[in-house]
């Protein structure tokens, strides 16, 4: 795990990345008390649009229901 104060993260944060990118855990911290943790952005696999095209069938006459 590295560690660093927010001065440092600021002055390093792309190398920051690259190691949280490799899965280094790194932690930001202020006046010594840790903070936040930089962690990657997994990708979304699961589209939520869409991902039910096909399922479903509407008849043509759907509509023309006068009850």
């Amino acid at each position: 795990m590295t560690m660093v104060n927010i001065g440092e993260a600021k002055k390093h944060l792309e190398e920051l990345i690259e190691k949280a990118m490799n899965g280094e855990e790194i932690v930001i911290a202020h006046a010594g008390e840790p903070k936040v943790r930089l962690v990657p952005v997994k990708p979304d696999v699961n589209n939520w649009f869409g991902m039910d095209e096909g399922k479903i069938w509407i008849a043509n006459d759907f509509d023309s229901f006068n009850g």
